[in-house]
């Protein structure tokens, strides 16, 4: 980026980071499968701005890419993304829209970063031209899309009874995830989501839209066979429709997020006996859904508040 502060007569720009909080040990980092990499120069770019007392600053802004996902000769779909796990992010997206089927053989999945297509081929025959003529706009940013036939199969899926979230591990997992070195912290306007099993945090994927988050989750679990009956899965934004409905498709029975819920996540949550629990940050949660899965392991007087250092935007309201 050229620097003519110099010409114009300007002192040195000031650099504006996010407040970074302490960060959790590497043996901690060490156990995700696939965690941020908010160093990585392909996903922010450093842009001069004025401060509120007009002075000349330099931060880091969020790299938007578009990303077209073709499922064999058919253009589904372009996406804005951070464009980090472009072929998990494609699947993912078909897996939640039931445009692929659990049974589907794939194969392969081709992404051209010049082009910035992803061409996910299976050995099905598919055609979704109908399907594609109805769909649904759905709340969040980066405005997610639903297709209309997606609630015959939600109605079908009986989630697992016998899984449970122990409050020591919602405790251990709010802090640890927090604490991980990540996107929004070094640049803030990014959603995550972590598959989590037990008290352990797995995958932790970031995106500009929650729900691009949640497809490359359910790629990844797709492509490696990873079972989602013992899962948790966080997320930092609001409870949503779009969020439930997703999580019940990958079959996870826990949905849990530090931020709050909408009237029509609720329900579905109840209807598909999803636990659903909201609010988590510190010592305090709420659960609206399946409470019957939630083990109270842990007395909530020893645990500590959430550190302001760690608070998102959620911590504030329900962004």
């Amino acid at each position: 980026m050229p620097d003519d502060a110099a010409s114009r007569g300007e002192t040195e720009p000031r650099t504006v980071k996010r407040a970074q909080p302490k960060t959790v040990d590497q043996a901690t980092l060490d156990q995700y499968w696939v965690r941020p990499e908010p160093k990585h120069p392909a996903l922010t770019r450093w842009v001069r701005g004025v401060d509120e007392n007009d002075q000349v600053i330099e931060t880091p802004v969020v790299v938007e890419r578009p990303l077209t996902i073709f499922l064999n000769d058919q253009e589904i779909v372009t996406a804005m993304t951070v464009n980090d796990y472009p072929e998990y992010l494609a699947v993912g997206f078909l897996l939640n829209q039931n445009m692929l089927r659990p049974d589907d053989v794939l194969e392969g999945v081709d992404y051209d970063d010049e082009l910035e297509v992803a061409v996910v081929r299976t050995q099905r025959a598919t055609n979704y031209e109908e399907k594609l003529k109805k769909k649904t706009r759905t709340s969040g940013c980066a405005q997610g899309t639903v297709f209309g036939d997606i609630m015959e199969s939600f109605e079908s899926i009986a989630l697992p009874q016998d899984a449970e979230i122990r409050t020591s591990w919602l405790y251990e997992l709010t802090k640890t995830i927090n604490a991980t070195p990540s996107l929004y912290l070094e640049a803030g306007a990014i959603h995550g989501c972590v598959l989590c099993q037990g008290n352990r945090p797995l995958l932790y994927m970031e995106d500009v839209g929650r729900h691009n988050a949640v497809d490359k989750i359910a790629g990844y679990m797709f492509r490696h066979g990873i079972s989602a009956a013992d899962k948790t899965f966080y997320t930092t934004g609001r409870l949503t429709s779009e969020m439930v409905l997703k999580t019940v498709q990958m079959g996870i029975p826990v949905l849990m997020s530090r931020s709050g819920f909408t009237a029509w996540g609720v329900e579905l949550a109840q209807q598909a006996d999803l636990t659903l629990i909201g609010r988590a940050k510190g010592k305090r949660f709420i659960a609206l859904a399946g409470e019957h899965r939630i083990v109270r392991d842990a007395d909530p007087t020893a645990v500590s508040e959430e550190d302001p250092r760690h608070q998102r935007k959620a911590a504030q309201g329900d962004g």
